[in-house]
């Protein structure tokens, strides 16, 4: 266990804490063993606690939900079963047995989601569980808790016998009730039940008229109770049978008690691991409450908490509906020291204590309430002086009490140490008592601590200003409203506007004045300049946060362009596409009407013929088809990528589809060139080219080589022009 020591406990009020996740177990066991929650001694252990508390909390969102771990504890009853000729009773073999039974429940369910719950399942794995003892149990006690029948042939034949018997008593009984009744013995109630048997309500006048066993009478004496002669003759032999199941039943419990002994270890196995797990889950809803999160674990030696929230003052002001505020801090090598000043009442002493407990918590297995890009190292002790230090009971002043810590703290104070100590230097003159003070601290910086104080001392400030692995910081304050802001900044001394908050709370100016006459100037000018620099924190930090938003803001325009821009360039890109597939079109039309108009002015078709294959052939080449494997491969990859492609695909399609029409609108708006006499042209719809001989008005004469045809000028379309 690290280095930690109770004073410690009560100062980061560790306890509350623990009554937090004491609160959230089901079992009395789990309850106890919350209340006794202790730092880990050795990271590996720590770290499979933290992962199976962090995979539990995760099983409240996922559909994997771990089983309940609920149980009844028969630790009670362990010792006594270890006894030899010893037994147990039903009701505790029948706990043992609901244990064992939830042990294999989880134990199974942890195997079968192993992915989602591999610490946790691991954890499982080692503890034991043997078929038998469930089974045992089963054979011999009923799923309500009874001893069966055939828990062994003797039992069966008790009591069938005393059903039996029981038949005879209610028949006997009945008899003499009816007989009795007709003559007038009975009172109006008939019979009645005493000492567990059937008795009859007879009048005292005629209690010598009926045979049997008086077992009493009324208050007044006047009804007696009489067990009739023949029910008691089968009453002594039922007793007889009840003693001898009793004796049977103990046997086969000592039986059982006997086979079942070698399992004790196994017992208590379960009991902790459910133990355990009880706790692990009260965590792990603790830690859902406060939205707490794991975050990493460093190597090196860094502590940065981010967006920090002391996790008891969340708990009370999420009840009371209040903000918390969040607390922001770090430590590392190049700053191991940090010195918060400020004025009281600005959440100081919160700021230490939220910081010792969150670490305290991570290092008992707790997941702790801070951003999730928070970091820490793990420390072999964490030291603390906060709050009064009067020690009644030592007879000890608050300052000999702190001189007696900080003695503590000089003995065990190395470079894995986290030291937080509230108001340091306080409880004596201050004049020596901050001399002293800043002995000490010197003395906890050269040990490479890292460490966290508060202070009002001016010379603790202007050491950590010194110091270049130290630094001050303060909670910031309104300099107008004199009201805390509750939010560290570090860098800077704080004011403790001692004259400025007695100013507001009523102190005569005139006073105020005379008091800043008794301390020396330089103090006054000091700590009014610390003030002043403060304002000005608060003004950059006023002008900073003004400028981020313009900052945001430019960047999500830039993004808004950035995005347009991009989908810009995808539509020229498809438009070139389009382009050049159109161009490839055009040019494959062009060389087979030069091949149809050489054919077409050829005197040897055969050549052309030939030509006209050739062509087709290196058509058909280029479109040769894929080898078999290859067109697998693509078949393959058509279906995998097909329904994540089918959306974009359509997309594609209906934007072509836009540009192509875009690009008809446009060929049909395009102003028609004027034909003349020798262009060569061709029909709209047609592919033959052919020279125009004459135009006469609006028709004009096309010859094609071998023929001549008269065509509409609007059906024609410009090929090339008639070079001059």
């Amino acid at each position: 266990m690290i280095g930690i020591t109770e004073k410690t406990l009560q100062d980061l009020e560790f306890t509350s804490l623990l009554h937090e996740v004491a609160a959230r177990c089901v079992t009395e066991t789990g309850h106890e063993k919350a209340l006794s929650i202790q730092p880990f001694a050795d990271r590996e252990t720590l770290m499979q606690a933290l992962h199976q508390t962090n995979e539990y909390v995760a099983s409240f969102s996922n559909m994997n939900a771990i089983p309940a771990h609920q149980f009844d504890s028969v630790a009670a009853d362990l010792p006594l079963m270890a006894i030899e000729n010893s037994y147990l009773e039903v009701g505790s073999f029948k706990k043992i047995g609901q244990t064992a039974e939830t042990v294999k429940l989880l134990k199974s369910t942890l195997k079968k989601f192993e992915v989602y719950y591999p610490a946790l399942q691991l954890w499982s794995d080692g503890v034991p569980y043997s078929p038998l003892i469930k089974q045992s149990i089963d054979a011999i006690i009923d799923k309500y808790g009874e001893l069966k029948d055939n828990a062994s042939p003797d039992l069966l034949h008790i009591r069938r016998e005393i059903q039996a018997i029981r038949s005879k008593i209610n028949q006997s009984f009945g008899q003499a009730l009816r007989h009795h009744n007709d003559l007038g013995h009975l009172d109006d109630i008939r019979e009645t039940v005493v000492e567990n048997k059937r008795v009859l309500a007879v009048l005292a006048m005629y209690r010598r008229k009926v045979k049997g066993s008086l077992l009493g009478q009324s208050k007044t004496g006047s009804i007696a109770y009489i067990e009739p002669e023949a029910t008691h003759v089968f009453t002594r032999e039922l007793d007889q049978l009840q003693w001898n199941e009793r004796e049977e039943i103990i046997r086969i419990l000592r039986q059982l008690t006997n086979d079942l002994r070698p399992y004790i270890a196994e017992f208590k196995a379960h009991e902790a691991f459910l133990a355990a797990m009880d706790v692990v889950a009260a965590k792990a809803h603790l830690a859902r409450d406060l939205k707490a999160i794991l975050p990493k674990i460093t190597e090196s030696r860094r502590l940065f908490f981010r967006e920090a929230y002391h996790p008891i003052l969340w708990l009370t002001n999420q009840k009371r509906k209040e903000p918390v505020h969040p607390l922001m801090i770090g430590l590392d090598e190049t700053n191991r020291i940090i010195v918060i000043s400020g004025p009281n009442a600005g959440g100081k002493t919160i700021a230490l204590k939220t910081v010792g407990l969150l670490q305290l918590m991570l290092q008992c297995g707790m997941l702790i309430p801070v951003h999730e890009r928070s970091e820490t190292c793990l420390f072999d002790r964490i030291l603390t002086d906060i709050g009064d230090n009067q020690s009644i009971e030592n007879h000890l002043s608050t300052y000999s009490y702190r001189l007696k810590n900080m003695n503590y703290f000089l003995r065990k104070c190395n470079e894995k140490t986290l030291f937080l100590i509230d108001e340091f230097g306080t409880g004596t003159d201050p004049e020596l008592g901050g001399a002293l003070a800043e002995t000490f601290l010197e003395e906890f910086y050269h040990r490479q601590a890292f460490g966290i104080i508060t202070t009002h001392y001016t010379n603790l400030k202007m050491l950590a200003n010194e110091l270049p692995f130290a630094t001050n910081a303060n909670m910031l304050f309104d300099e107008e409203s004199l009201e805390p802001r509750y939010k560290l900044m570090l860098g800077q001394a704080g004011s403790s506007f001692t004259f400025e908050v007695a100013q507001k709370m009523g102190i005569p100016l005139g006073l105020v004045n005379r008091a800043k006459k008794k301390i020396e100037g330089g103090k006054v000018r000091f700590d009014q300049s610390i003030a002043a620099l403060q304002k000005e924190r608060n003004k950059l930090e006023k002008n900073t946060t003004d400028l981020k938003e313009v900052e945001e803001k430019a960047r999500t325009e830039s993004q808004k362009l950035e995005q347009l821009n991009n989908r810009l360039q995808d539509k020229l890109a498809r438009y070139q596409e389009l382009y050049d597939a159109h161009q490839r079109l055009m040019q494959q039309g062009q060389k087979w009407e030069e091949l149809v108009e050489k054919y077409s002015q050829s005197k040897d078709k055969k050549e052309q013929l030939k030509q006209f294959a050739k062509q087709i052939e290196q058509d058909i080449a280029k479109r040769q088809p894929l080898p078999v494997k290859e067109k697998k491969k693509q078949e393959i990859a058509l279906k995998v990528t097909e329904q994540e492609m089918m959306p974009q695909v359509a997309k594609i399609r209906e934007e072509k589809a836009e540009v192509q029409k875009q690009v008809q609108l446009a060929e049909a708006n395009k102003p028609k060139p004027i034909l003349r006499v020798g262009d060569r042209v061709r029909m709209i719809d047609g592919k033959s080219v052919g020279n125009i001989d004459h135009i006469k008005r609006d028709r004009a004469v096309v010859n094609y080589g071998l023929f001549t045809s008269q065509v509409n000028i609007d059906q024609l379309e410009l090929v090339e022009r008639v070079k001059k």
